[in-house]
């Protein structure tokens, strides 16, 4: 399966991004400790089952290039969206990825065909730590306010890769590379001070009535697989799984389980039929 670059304007910003095969779109957000190569894994496979994978690098991440200028990830996303001329595409959000996933299915219902959301932000939700996980967080915050950005990428694996309860170095190899690489690119690029706030969607979840697949890692923050719960009762048609001995970053850890799990969950709103491109028929 060949996946291709591409790159689009918007604002003064320059977007890059990949792509590979045809049929309805599958767009994946990556998390904010990433960029859009965590996806590589899950490109292919939704590629080879008949949809159309596209992944990119927000403002702040990756290849992305942006002046520090006033902008929106929500308006970045309607302009990818408009550069592939997409009427409505399934959005695959990890963490920051799927927060602004929910945003924009809040935004625009009718452009939302599906969500999967894996260990997701969602804007303006409560957040509480363990004793533990406070402790990470403290050495998180203690490399950030000495600029020591190998340490704060060390520190940030451990948090998001290994889990904030688990053995440090739990997940290494090629998975472990690939996550310092992408984190030590965002957290070497200039700040982004001028991103405007997305409104508040904790109280709106309930509203989101597409068909939705929501995982979380049973090693992530119990802040996250609290949220999971409350998302599973609260969407009225999200399907909800927690994954053993993964933790934040399953796309990465263990790919062939999230491809499944996401293969399966296309067939299924898709009608069980190979998909086909007809982008402008889907609302």
């Amino acid at each position: 399966m060949v996946i291709e670059s591409f790159a689009f304007e918007t604002g003064g910003a320059e977007l890059t991004g990949l792509e590979a095969g045809e049929g309805l779109p599958v767009i994946f957000l990556h998390a904010g400790v990433c960029d859009k190569r965590m996806w590589l894994d899950q490109m292919a496979a939704v590629a080879e089952a008949g949809w159309h994978a596209i992944a990119y690098d927000r403002r702040g991440y990756g290849e992305t290039t942006s002046p520090d200028e006033a902008f929106n990830h929500l308006d970045d996303l309607d302009a990818l969206l408009d550069a592939f001329d997409i009427h409505a595409a399934v959005l695959v959000g990890c963490s920051m990825g799927g927060g602004l996933a929910i945003d924009f299915a809040l935004r625009h219902p009718g452009r939302v065909i599906g969500l999967v959301l894996i260990g997701t932000s969602v804007t303006g939700a409560p957040w509480s730590a363990t004793e533990a996980e406070a402790m990470i967080e403290a050495a998180e915050e203690h490399a950030f306010e000495r600029g020591d950005m190998d340490m704060l990428n060390r520190v940030q694996a451990h948090e998001w890769l290994d889990g904030p309860r688990a053995q440090s170095g739990r997940v290494a190899g090629a998975a472990r590379e690939l996550f310092m690489d992408m984190n030590a690119l965002a957290l070497a690029k200039p700040a982004l001070t001028q991103e405007q706030r997305r409104p508040e969607a904790w109280s709106r979840v309930g509203e989101i009535n597409a068909p939705s697949l929501l995982l979380v890692g049973d090693q992530d923050f119990t802040a996250l697989i609290d949220r999971h719960e409350h998302l599973s009762e609260e969407m009225p048609n999200a399907f909800a799984a927690v994954l053993e001995n993964v933790a934040h970053i399953p796309s990465i850890e263990r790919p062939e389980l999230v491809n499944s799990m996401l293969v399966e969950f296309l067939d299924a709103i898709s009608g069980g039929g190979d998909a086909e491109s007809d982008d402008d028929s889907e609302d």
